[in-house]
């Protein structure tokens, strides 16, 4: 599958709302990342320009170019909002061996600013026209750990027009996951919301893409493919097994939480246990799963899956909600 940056999409507040807006003009001011030569965007004026927080942008000569991080760019605490926008040409390596971006309201080395960190406003953090890859979140286990390119608990997080290839995180365990992005709590349970994301190439105990615990999503016009969970044993671990192999593309567990799939593709991915492409557990069956207007096709379960819906193991309110929608 060739992937091909589409036109920079600039993110706009309307009435409280994040909306995204193709071929905007970007707002003045922030942040620059580099000095118009490739050589000047490094690894460590990303860390800078990210735990200072704002609107940073890349200056980083007329090529694409791929910044290899020496270390993980963390975001602070104290930061309002975070808007990383790539301009359609920036590549953010963690060259097999680290996580790219950390965000966690509740870890104190970056400033303790509430006494409620699981449900604070900010930081409000956005990725645009920007890729990751190679990110690799093996043995982080703060706050049980994944999030291969990207960890994210508390505050916001948004994610328009930027592309997820090859990311990484533990092979096993019951509950872990997000080869490409972990989420754990939202301000007021509000869905992370992803536009235009291409995930591909993933691989974790469990969603091979995306993982959320009590965190709800919402995904539009998006591509999920070729990403896999790779653990055994599922969640609980049975008796003998380190756990894990759920949802090849999708992991999601909680109790009251919604994933929404809108004009999105999510095909070849597999798991080794159950949903290889959706795993959605709702603990106290409050949660809702909708499909419209998108397609799931040969997303490989190996042990289980809902039957009526390949590639998705559901337990929720009802039944999944499909609305012209090919799941096959």
């Amino acid at each position: 599958m060739r992937l091909v940056w589409s036109a920079p999409v600039v993110m706009v507040v309307v009435a409280g709302a994040v909306v995204g807006v193709p071929g905007a003009q970007a707002a003045s001011g922030g942040r620059v990342v580099g000095d118009g030569t490739a050589g000047s965007c490094t690894s460590e004026a990303v860390v800078a320009a990210v735990a200072r927080g704002g609107r940073i942008t890349f200056s980083c000569g007329p090529r694409p170019v791929t910044i290899v991080m020496k270390q993980t760019a963390k975001v602070r605490n104290t930061s309002s909002r975070v808007v990383i926008d790539g301009g359609g040409k920036v590549t953010l390596s963690g060259a097999g061996v680290r996580r790219i971006l950390y965000m966690n309201t509740c870890d104190k080395s970056l400033t303790w600013t509430t006494s409620h960190c699981n449900d604070q406003a900010t930081p409000h953090l956005t990725v645009q026209n920007i890729a990751f890859t190679r990110g690799n979140a093996t043995g982080q286990r703060k706050d049980g750990g994944g999030g291969g390119a990207i960890f994210v608990r508390g505050g916001r997080f948004n994610v328009v027009n930027s592309r997820f290839t090859n990311n990484r995180c533990d092979p096993t365990g019951p509950d872990l996951g997000g080869a490409a992005i972990r989420v754990l709590d939202q301000y007021r349970d509000r869905p992370v919301s992803i536009v235009k994301g291409v995930f591909s190439g993933g691989v974790c105990a469990n969603g091979g893409a995306l993982s959320g615990l009590h965190v709800s999503f919402l995904i539009q016009n998006s591509v999920m493919t070729g990403n896999r969970a790779i653990g055994y044993g599922a969640n609980p671990a049975q008796r003998g097994t380190p756990g894990g192999g759920s949802g090849g593309a999708i992991y999601t567990d909680g109790d009251r939480f919604t994933v929404r799939l809108v004009n999105t593709r999510v095909e070849n991915n597999s798991a080794k246990e159950g949903g290889g492409a959706i795993f959605f557990v709702s603990n106290d069956r409050t949660g809702t799963l909708s499909i419209e207007r998108s397609t799931l096709r040969r997303n490989r379960s190996a042990r289980f899956e809902t039957t009526g819906y390949p590639g998705i193991f559901f337990l929720g309110a009802g039944k999944p909600k499909v609305i012209s929608s090919t799941i096959r």
